[in-house]
């Protein structure tokens, strides 16, 4: 056999050799090539007609940009943008949406960031944490490139942070101080203070990423100052979060007309930290009594038994839930549909786990606007995948101050009649 024939036969077993990373990277490279050809292909198709005075086309393919690499899921990809030609003069350019100018990462390249410093991973670490998830041939990432894309988080917070409110109409809040253990230049454990919020149709949405010390009346009044001067007329109907007595006390003071829900997550863990381990179990079913009740009534019950069952020998747990009745029952005076949502501070619990349990790694002191916007793109990544609350149909009826009873609307005594509230 000749060596060109033997060249040939082994061709193939060399491509069934290449690993499975290679294959989704040549194939990876295919699709986005054949992509940005797709979008050249329709921006000529749209300039037939742009012709010059010879009645040729205009606007003509004219070979293509320096090869270069993006960073994606799937590696750096090696790419090549087409270039075009205006012989009419009128400044006809192509620009890829897939890949723009200037792109060296893709997006969710970029959201990963964040999630890896926060995580723990310092700037130094970055390129070799990347380069463990997206392969050794991980480029691009020095520590002065992540102290830019740092730069440019603080600054994409603080245009969200200018915003105008003026056309906002909360509906529900959930409010948290969230401390990440790092470090600003101006005090230790500085304390994140993030509110989500429901809107008029029912989609979550991040609201407030401030920072203050220690949770304080102050901190909290700082920021909810801030969301009234940008335009909020008026507070959330209702607002939910755990026993920091600083965001209430803000509240109060800047929107009073906002009724308070208390944290049954947090409430619940309280209350066990006052009893013996060996009452635990049972007291947290008897405490479920009480926020699983189908009526205000029936939860007035169960909290009578609660209270006449371990008031006498331990009056510090019955105390803990006994000052915060109406507020953890508040929620009966809203949609059944919305109680599983507004019960708890889940919503911001669930999105900063990662947050609250990261390595201690990293320990290097950073500015203020680093920090609010390492915060600020983590929520935003984490925004993405959240998801409309139950019954969104109901929040026009509160929205019209249709009263609810019991989880169901009611005009005086009675139900409200099904067209109304259709």
């Amino acid at each position: 056999m000749s060596k060109n024939k033997q060249k040939q036969a082994v061709s193939p077993e060399h491509e069934m050799g290449l690993t499975l990373d290679e294959l989704v990277k040549r194939g990876a490279r295919q699709v986005i090539q054949q992509a940005i050809e797709s979008e050249l292909a329709e921006l000529l198709s749209t300039c037939t007609n742009v012709v010059t005075l010879q009645g040729k086309r205009a606007v003509v393919r004219n070979g293509y940009l320096p090869e270069r690499e993006v960073l994606t899921a799937a590696g750096p990809i090696s790419v090549k943008v087409p270039k075009v030609r205006d012989r009419s003069g009128s400044g006809i350019k192509f620009n890829s949406n897939i890949v723009p100018p200037y792109i060296r990462k893709s997006p969710r390249v970029s959201a990963a960031l964040p999630w890896l410093y926060l995580k723990g991973v310092s700037t130094g670490d970055m390129g070799e944490a990347l380069s463990v998830l997206l392969g050794e041939d991980a480029k691009g990432l020095s520590a002065n490139v992540v102290s830019r894309l740092k730069a440019q988080w603080a600054t994409e917070h603080e245009n969200w942070n200018h915003r105008d409110l003026s056309l906002d109409r909360p509906v529900y809040w959930w409010a948290d101080g969230i401390h990440t253990g790092l470090r600003s230049e101006n005090s230790d454990g500085q304390c994140l203070l993030v509110i989500v919020g429901v809107t008029a149709d029912g989609k979550k949405e991040r609201v407030a990423i401030g920072d203050g010390y220690r949770e304080s009346k102050e901190s909290w009044k700082t920021v909810l100052l801030d969301l009234k001067q940008r335009g909020l007329q008026a507070g959330p109907l209702l607002a939910v979060g755990d026993g920091a007595m600083g965001f209430w006390a803000a509240m109060e003071e800047v929107f009073p007309q906002t009724v308070h829900q208390r944290c049954w997550f947090h409430k619940m863990g309280n209350v066990l930290n006052a009893l013996p381990k060996s009452l635990q179990a049972r007291a947290k079913a008897d405490m479920q009594e009480i926020w699983m009740a189908a009526t205000r009534d029936e939860a007035h019950t169960a909290f009578a038994k609660f209270v006449g069952h371990y008031k006498a020998k331990y009056p510090k747990a019955v105390e803990k839930i006994e000052k915060d009745r109406d507020s953890l029952l508040a929620f009966y005076s809203f949609p059944a549909e919305h109680w599983q949502h507004i019960r708890t501070t889940n919503p911001i619990e669930s999105t900063f786990a990662t947050v609250r349990h990261r390595t201690s790694r990293t320990r290097n002191c950073v500015s203020r606007a680093t920090f609010l916007g390492l915060a600020f793109k983590l929520i935003e990544e984490a925004e993405k995948s959240w998801r409309k609350i139950r019954g969104a149909d109901k929040i026009e009826l509160l929205l019209r101050g249709i009263p609810f009873k019991d989880g169901e609307p009611v005009q005086g005594d009675q139900p409200v009649q099904q067209e109304l509230a259709a």
